[in-house]
């Protein structure tokens, strides 16, 4: 064999293998490009399934709220269920509305424990989240129907329990709402980069100081005009003390915290006064007349529906945020990880159901409410008033946490300095 024949049977050899090696390379690249599309639809579904979920969610309160207060007399044939009763008092009223609560708590916590473990795009637990709609709305269905076969004592029994549920959903809400406020000073931090962002954070810390300052004094001069309003001349007072140590904290200069953030906790806790005293029994309520006369009729209604709707708000924004209930740090994301905590979301909704059985009975499980009124009661109004003190004790405590953590480190350090030059000597 001559050396030129040589030489082209290794160049064909040598084509040939490049040959094999790139076609590979290609079909890999083109299932990689495929596989990036199917997680994007995934991840689509996955995200669309929230506001899935967060509809059922309101439906549900509406359903309870009807069963409140129109139960009775639009579904009269309830009293041939045995535990109903003779009248069916025992599914109607508050007992209603807790079997509604009861079987929207057990649907999302089926959900839960199906789900709590699903971590990648691609697992059964994703397609059952984000799909499986018509096998979901029997579940929804079934659910619903249980609670009404229960005796009305283990109904009770879910009324106390729900008391603890709905004050974990409060804390949980109340970290969500911190962790905001903490996200949201961060981002407006002025740098030299930022110089347009500093001035608008500015105009905002200041915004939300003015508009706490003007419901304090809303608050005063509607509903503590009276001598005799002791009760709320004392809550509006320490909501104006808190917001002053809030203040003189957050200026320290071993805080430097600034203003926005402590702003926007401000105008929360005026909020949350606010709601208390407005939850207070309105034949005991410190209004002025004219203020009287306006709460009446398509405004109570109104509020009715703004709460339903807070209350489905917050129960989503909770759910989704489980990022600062995290204890370790971040772990870097995969391309086909679930794109947010699907156990975390279904048991704050199953949470949710609690807190929304309590506001629609104030909290009292023999309450009989009235018609579109909800969270209304001496009960709720305490509940309010101490998830504002909790707030800003909390708000505070972050404040001042670095700088007694700092002051530890600095006297350990000091102490440990000490102890050689003592052995020394």
């Amino acid at each position: 064999m001559s050396a030129s024949e040589v030489t082209a049977e290794v160049t064909v050899v040598h084509i040939n293998l490049s040959d094999i090696h790139s076609i590979p390379q290609e079909e890999v690249h083109i299932s990689l490009e495929l596989n990036k599309v199917d997680y994007e639809v995934e991840r689509k579904k996955s995200l669309q399934a929230r506001y899935y979920f967060g509809i059922i969610f309101l439906i549900m309160n509406f359903v309870a709220w009807f069963f409140r207060d129109y139960g009775q007399r639009f579904i009269p044939w309830l009293h041939y269920i045995k535990v109903c009763g003779i009248k069916g008092d025992g599914c109607y009223h508050s007992l209603g509305v807790l079997r509604v609560s009861l079987g929207c708590y057990i649907f999302f916590s089926v959900m839960f424990l199906s789900t709590v473990k699903t971590r990648k795009l691609f697992e059964g637990q994703n397609s059952w989240h984000s799909g499986w709609w018509e096998l979901k709305s029997v579940l929804l269905v079934v659910s619903m129907a249980l609670p009404f076969f229960f005796p009305s004592q283990i109904i009770q029994i879910y009324g106390e329990i729900a008391r603890i549920g709905a004050g974990i959903f409060l804390l949980l809400q109340l970290v969500s709402v911190v962790h905001f406020i903490t996200w949201w000073n961060k981002y407006w931090i002025p740098n030299e980069e930022r110089k347009q962002r500093c001035f608008l954070g500015l105009f905002m810390s200041t915004l939300f100081y003015v508009a706490s300052i003007c419901g304090v004094v809303y608050m005063y001069t509607t509903y503590a005009s009276r001598s005799s309003c002791s009760l709320n001349i004392f809550f509006i007072t320490w909501t104006a003390i808190l917001l002053a140590v809030m203040l003189v904290v957050s200026l320290h200069s071993k805080v430097n915290r600034g203003l926005l953030s402590s702003g926007i906790m401000a105008s929360y806790i005026v909020f949350l006064c606010w709601c208390a005293i407005r939850s207070e029994p309105a034949t005991l309520r410190c209004e002025t007349k004219d203020q009287e006369k306006r709460n009446g009729g398509w405004i109570t209604i109104l509020g009715f529906l703004i709460a339903i709707f807070a209350i489905v708000m917050a129960a989503f924004s909770t759910g989704i945020d489980s990022k600062c209930f995290q204890f370790s740090k971040d772990k870097v994301k995969d391309e086909d990880s679930i794109p947010y905590n699907y156990g975390f979301f279904h048991i704050v909704f199953s949470l949710g159901a609690m807190y929304f059985a309590m506001l629609f009975i104030s909290w009292d499980l023999n309450n009989s409410a009235r018609k579109w009124s909800i969270d209304v009661g001496w009960a709720s109004t305490w509940v309010k008033i101490i998830n504002e003190w909790f707030a800003a004790t909390i708000y505070i405590w972050m404040l001042i946490s670095p700088v007694v953590r700092q002051n530890k480190v600095m006297d350990s350090d000091g102490t440990m300095q000490q102890t050689p030059d003592s052995s020394m000597a």
